[in-house]
């Protein structure tokens, strides 16, 4: 069960800074989070959640967060 809240609080977590603020993490562009990545992540719970999204968008599993996004 933690897992599956952890999941939806990462598929509910906006953007806090830069060129995608107020974004959803999943929605930011793949190429801009290697770019991110080449930079280094911030640190602390954003940057863990920014690299997950990474790790999700290049093995193609979106589709598993985007139902978990609360509208």
């Amino acid at each position: 069960m933690d897992n599956r809240n952890e999941l939806i609080k990462l598929a509910n977590t906006k953007m806090p800074f830069g060129k995608y603020k107020g974004h959803f993490l999943i929605h930011i562009p793949e190429p801009y989070l290697v770019w991110m990545k080449n930079e280094g992540f911030p640190k602390g719970k954003i940057g863990e959640q920014l690299a997950l999204i990474l790790e999700i968008k290049v093995n193609g599993l979106e589709s598993l967060i985007y139902p978990l996004i609360k509208k």
